[in-house]
């Protein structure tokens, strides 16, 4: 069978972990072969809290998403998150030997690996170093150095810091799996990735990605991403609530918030009740919407100022770091009723939910242009990059292997629990400024070469 490009991402989240199969069709569009899903039981806030839950979970949807496209899955490009993640602003310069000649990929190279030896705090790792804007010898606002002249060379980076043991547990589900980590993307760029425009990335945008753990913050301005945070709260803290104001077990909190839930108390009127059937025999319970939402409306404003603090603090007041296209809602938080409306009414920004639909091929199922999959399908498009590089980096080839069909799925898993349909999701996404692109993936390829050292040392 002649090779294609196919791509496989997977989304570790709070709630659920979606492993997802695509490729590009003739028209440059992503085009999803299967799906697989499973309840994500070993993981809180995004990261994994225990080992041999999250394999399970990780196998479950590998099997899924193989039966469904027909395909075998050898590696994968995941996403990382959680509320170790921090990120800095960093500025650094090298004084080049011959100013006489161009400056190539090697001199930006050499400035990112500088940066990268930066001290950190204890127990923590670089794992993102972005180059955003360039300084040629006191020449300011230069996006791509490249071929140009000069003696000094500075930049400066978004520097994404993590938890150097939370990544290599991620590594080490993944290895256990019996599948290959190919790659690691941030996942607040991974989600900005399948539902931005570059329109909007161009103007000033801020991505809010409430997923069931942790909410994601990427803020993009010249088309350069300039402010990344997590916040650790998502969904699940709604369903919390709602579990204790109403004294009903969780299941029935997440249907009741996804069916009847409203972020916007008005909505209701008083005598609109919802009938909650009792444990073991016992009475029905009968909650007032006009409570329900009460509850949600609180713990959503709560996220919304935090979320809106981190925009103020990138500098969003200032004339020049406004953010024109305002703010784009995706993950499964966003399809809270009246969530926008209050997120306007909070921030007073222009907000949108964000569907990743724009890149995926016109056939696509409505399940998978849902905000749900954001992180997924935008995993999905850098294994794509990803693959599509690395065919032009013969010392890397080795790091990506061809996904061939196969009839059986490899690995035995008992048939999984019921999952409420509205579970949110924990995501993320990447650069698509072209500098920042080449040297992102060298930088990517070496550090999860460095991870698999580290998971081959400790057998």
């Amino acid at each position: 069978m002649e090779k294609e490009n196919i791509a496989v991402g997977l989304d570790i989240g709070t709630t659920k972990i979606v492993a997802m199969i695509g490729k590009k069709n003739e028209y440059g569009k992503l085009e999803i072969l299967g799906v697989g899903k499973s309840k994500s039981l070993g993981v809180a806030r995004g990261v994994v809290n225990n080992i041999t839950q999250t394999i399970q979970s990780i196998q479950q949807a590998i099997v899924e998403a193989e039966e469904n496209s027909g395909y075998k899955i050898n590696d994968v490009v995941v996403g990382i998150a959680g509320q170790h993640i921090r990120s800095i602003q960093h500025t650094d310069y090298i004084s080049r030997s011959n100013p006489e000649e161009v400056i190539s990929g090697k001199d930006i190279q050499l400035l990112i690996d500088q940066v990268n030896k930066l001290a950190m705090l204890p127990g923590e790792e670089i794992i993102h170093v972005l180059p955003q804007e360039f300084k040629i010898d006191g020449q300011s606002e230069i996006k791509e150095p490249i071929g140009m002249y000069g003696g000094r060379l500075e930049a400066s980076f978004h520097v994404v810091v993590g938890q150097a043991s939370s990544i290599r547990n991620v590594g080490r589900c993944i290895q256990s799996s019996g599948i290959e980590l190919s790659g690691l993307t941030l996942e607040p760029l991974a989600s900005s990735d399948a539902v931005l425009s570059q329109e909007e990335k161009e103007a000033g945008v801020a991505l809010i990605d409430i997923g069931g753990g942790t909410t994601d913050l990427a803020i993009f301005k010249d088309g350069i991403i300039r402010h990344t945070a997590v916040i650790p709260f998502g969904g699940n803290v709604i369903t919390d609530d709602i579990k204790e104001g109403c004294s009903i077990i969780e299941k029935q909190a997440e249907l009741l918030k996804t069916k009847f839930g409203s972020a916007w108390p008005g909505e209701n009127k008083d005598n609109e009740i919802v009938s909650i059937p009792g444990l073991r025999g016992r009475e029905p319970k009968e909650i007032s919407l006009k409570n329900l939402s009460k509850i949600i409306h609180a713990r959503v404003v709560e996220i919304i100022e935090q979320v809106y603090a981190e925009i103020k603090s990138y500098g969003h007041e200032e004339s020049k770091k406004k953010l024109i296209a305002g703010i784009v809602l995706t993950g499964g938080g966003s399809q809270l009723n009246h969530i926008k409306q209050l997120v306007e009414y909070i921030t007073g920004m222009d907000t949108r939910i964000g569907y990743p639909n724009e890149h995926l091929a016109g056939n696509s199922s409505e399940v998978i242009s849902s905000p749900l999959y954001a992180t997924a399908v935008g995993l999905v498009m850098n294994s794509v990059a990803n693959n599509t590089q690395s065919a032009y980096k013969l010392e890397l080839r080795d790091t990506f292997k061809e996904v061939k069909p196969v009839a059986q799925p490899v690995v035995e898993v008992q048939e999984p629990a019921p999952i409420i349909e509205n579970n949110v999701e924990e995501k993320k996404a990447k650069d698509t400024e072209t500098t920042g692109e080449k040297i992102k993936r060298s930088f990517f390829d070496k550090y999860v070469d460095k991870i698999k050292d580290f998971l081959d040392n400790a057998e």
